[in-house]
């Protein structure tokens, strides 16, 4: 069995914004106000780093792009067969 390290965070908030929250869980059949903020805040941070790594990910990738046109690197022994089956594959239609 694995044990699960655990860390504690408090925050202060407005009576309104807790009874504002408090109802959301109660709608959103959450069973506690806890487990409403943590299973939304990991939701929001999923979607916060995700949508980093996509930007870092196009960044990278046209950083790439751009390279390889300025400076094309020669077709390998690969895409030349494939080129050439391409080609006799439209020659025989």
């Amino acid at each position: 069995m694995r044990t699960v390290e655990k860390a504690r965070f408090d925050t202060k908030l407005s009576k309104e914004q807790k009874e504002f929250f408090e109802y959301a869980a109660r709608i959103g059949g959450y069973r506690t106000l806890t487990e409403f903020i943590l299973i939304s805040v990991q939701e929001k941070a999923n979607k916060i780093i995700e949508e980093n790594n996509k930007i870092i990910s196009s960044k990278r990738e046209q950083k790439i792009f751009f390279d390889e046109i300025v400076n094309p690197s020669s077709a390998n022994l690969a895409l030349k067969n494939a080129a050439l089956n391409y080609k006799k594959m439209m020659n025989s239609l």
